[in-house]
């Protein structure tokens, strides 16, 4: 069910004034944890398939959201044939947190303070639901994959790959 826009999250305020029905689910979270989003589906106890993060990397100059499974990486080549772009770099920290309004860690696809380009792992598609950043650590968000896609005005396409552990 939807909550309300009152106090809370850039995302969670985007979401509520669309309409989009979302869960929040709230956690521990540790300053210290290698990956903050294998961190929380191992304290959500859910899959790590279904938990995404939000990267941000830089297209031929132009900033570009990736989100991916927190159980992968981010292929920056597939990333940039997505948007039609020669070359993908990470996307320095400051100008990440600046174009986005949140702090590393805690960047949601949602509620960014502008609209960037954004590409969704397809692999989202084939979840009931998905959960991303709420707009702070420790606290995620759960929403259909399909509406994740609406309110960032993404585009699909496989940008993931596994993990090279």
């Amino acid at each position: 069910m939807a909550k309300k826009p009152t106090g809370g999250t850039p995302a969670t305020v985007a979401l509520a004034r669309a309409g989009i029905e979302f869960t929040l689910h709230e956690y521990d979270h540790d300053p210290r944890a290698a990956s903050y989003g294998l961190e929380a589906a191992e304290a959500l106890g859910i899959a790590p398939e279904r938990v995404f993060k939000t990267l941000l990397a830089d297209v031929e100059g132009r900033l570009t959201v990736a989100v991916v499974p927190v159980s992968g990486q981010l292929d920056l080549k597939a990333l940039a044939r997505a948007v039609s772009g020669g070359k993908a770099v990470m996307a320095d920290v400051a100008a990440a947190q600046r174009a986005t309004g949140y702090v590393v860690g805690g960047i949601s696809p949602i509620g960014q303070k502008r609209q960037l380009p954004t590409v969704v792992d397809e692999s989202a598609l084939t979840q009931l639901t998905v959960f991303v950043s709420a707009g702070r650590r420790g606290l995620d968000l759960e929403l259909a994959p399909a509406d994740l896609v609406r309110i960032t005005e993404a585009i699909t396409a496989r940008v993931g790959r596994a993990s090279a552990d």
